[in-house]
């Protein structure tokens, strides 16, 4: 299929969500009212916001999970079905996520939904999934903390970003930590793993403060920067707050060298954003960066640019965006025709395996989050990053390693 075609393709899917097809025999999953795939077709749900304050972040996803859909058609599909993606706009109100992953699940009959950016957007729709027994990929880093039969997490947890992070930056700078974090559960629960390994460094927290999504005046937060004068600043802030912050940071003459912050949410999507001089010196840790030298991202990132434009750039929450699409596939691949339904796929989506832009990863058959690799980077003058330290091997992702007393297994969170 050409580019035209494509677009003609996702157009027409959008157009026609909610609507059955015509003259397509569908295909019955037993005890269920619920067609999941139609002749030829294979329909999901993309569920990313194109609008409202996490936009700067969500676009990008969307578009990779778009991209995704389109190569594995182009190359024929799932075994020989292509594909069929509708598309709704959350706009960044977990509300609106929750209404919209309903009319995704039950009147659209998606076999399964990709979406989120921020965790209060996957807690809003979660309870849909759970009760409707269906399917979401969520490609995000995350606090953990959460065992669903109904979620596959292809982003990072915090042992997969902070176990080798924090010791590094301490050992580097110093032991005197200021948290800074949007106000929603997923920057508390990073930043109580934080201190857990913060305590067991012998390192202190000197101030620990929250800011609502959306925020965007940090200039009292910059004077108690000024004052309390740490040796890092812990940054969990997302969406357009992080543009906000780090102007700010800059703008207020404040020093990198002597006072980074070392964030976990900042990529290079942020930095296209604010400005590479308003990043450059500072310090990100995740699976992926642009840079990441291997075959498989060379492709990723030329395709990505070929397809949404040369100045664009992909990141460690675009890049599990589009291969959670590839490993989609190769479970419904092990599937007959009658057989795809939700509990099938998430089934047969377990233990397996692909080499991603960022290294071979795996998902977990006892919880259902991923193998990654960590790696360290700080923000170059050009917006992008120099990696200065990278795991040796893929790291097992432990959504509860911050709770030792409980863990999740396939049959549940179980408490030890």
């Amino acid at each position: 299929m050409n580019r035209l075609g494509r677009r003609r393709f996702l157009k027409g899917t959008v157009a026609t969500a909610g609507v059955a097809a015509a003259g397509f025999p569908h295909i019955w999953i037993k005890d269920s009212s619920f067609a999941y795939a139609a002749s030829g077709k294979v329909k999901v749900g993309v569920l990313f916001s194109l609008t409202g304050t996490t936009a700067i972040v969500e676009e990008s996803l969307h578009k990779a999970t778009i991209m995704a859909i389109e190569e594995i058609n182009d190359a024929g599909g799932i075994n020989g079905m292509q594909i069929e993606a509708v598309v709704e706009d959350p706009a960044s109100d977990p509300a609106t996520f929750a209404e919209k992953a309903r009319k995704l699940v039950l009147g659209d009959k998606c076999v399964s939904v990709f979406g989120s950016y921020t965790s209060a957007s996957r807690k809003a729709v979660l309870p849909v999934f759970e009760k409707r027994k269906n399917l979401y990929f969520y490609p995000t880093l995350y606090e953990g903390r959460e065992c669903s039969k109904n979620v596959v997490y292809t982003g990072a947890v915090p042992n997969q970003q902070q176990d080798d992070f924090v010791p590094w930056l301490v050992e580097k700078f110093g032991k005197r930590w200021y948290l800074i974090g949007s106000n929603y559960i997923y920057p508390k629960e990073e930043n109580n793993y934080c201190k857990k390994l913060l305590a067991s460094l012998g390192a202190e927290v000197v101030n620990e403060e929250y800011v609502p999504l959306g925020h965007s005046e940090f200039s009292s937060v910059i004077n108690k920067f000024r004052s309390e004068k740490p040796d890092v600043i812990f940054s969990t802030v997302v969406g357009d707050s992080v543009v906000a912050l780090h102007r700010q940071y800059r703008a207020a003459g404040l020093d990198p060298d002597t006072m980074p912050m070392a964030s976990l949410t900042t990529s290079e999507n942020e930095v296209a954003a604010m400005g590479p001089d308003a990043a450059a010196g500072h310090f990100t840790s995740a699976p992926y960066f642009m840079v990441w030298d291997s075959p498989e991202n060379q492709n990723f990132v030329e395709a990505y640019r070929k397809r949404w434009g040369g100045d664009k750039v992909t990141h460690f929450v675009s890049e599990p965006s589009y291969f959670q699409m590839y490993l989609f596939k190769q479970a419904v691949e092990k599937l007959a025709p009658g057989d795809i339904n939700p509990a099938n796929i998430r089934e047969a989506i377990k233990g397996e395996e692909m080499v991603a832009p960022q290294g071979r990863v795996r998902i977990e058959p006892e919880n259902l989050h991923t193998y990654l690799w960590p790696k360290i980077g700080q923000c170059q003058s050009d917006g992008q990053f120099q990696i200065l330290k990278q795991t040796s091997e893929w790291l097992e992702p432990l959504p509860y390693k911050a709770y030792p007393n409980q863990v999740c297994k396939e049959s549940g969170l179980k408490e030890t």
